[in-house]
């Protein structure tokens, strides 16, 4: 079964995130890999007094233009997939979601 990831990341990112990802054993559907989708939209986020953000100042409402990326991966992969996404994502708290994907 496969599975899909949803992330968020500033432009400057993506391509580092998404060779990570790929690196990881992400991307591929069939005979095509690296396959991906993004597009472009707007994050925010308020920090806490113990945070880093490496955007912004912490304690202040920042909002960042940012790109929404998917891509799928096999289920035995999450592990993989998601400690490549951390290492190789500039956010110390990045935001994503994984889906699971249904066989049709």
């Amino acid at each position: 079964m496969n599975r899909k990831l949803v992330v968020f990341v500033p432009r400057e990112a993506l391509e580092d995130v998404r060779d990570a990802l790929f690196a990881a054993g992400a991307g591929r559907i069939g005979d095509y890999e690296r396959c991906s989708w993004y597009g472009a939209g707007t994050g925010t986020f308020l920090g806490g007094a113990e945070t880093a953000p490496s955007v912004g100042e912490r304690g202040r409402e920042e909002r960042v233009a940012e790109l929404r990326l998917e891509t799928v991966f096999p289920a035995d992969r999450q592990a993989d997939v998601v400690r490549a996404l951390r290492a190789a994502h500039p956010y110390e708290e990045p935001a994503f979601d994984i889906y699971a994907l249904v066989d049709a």
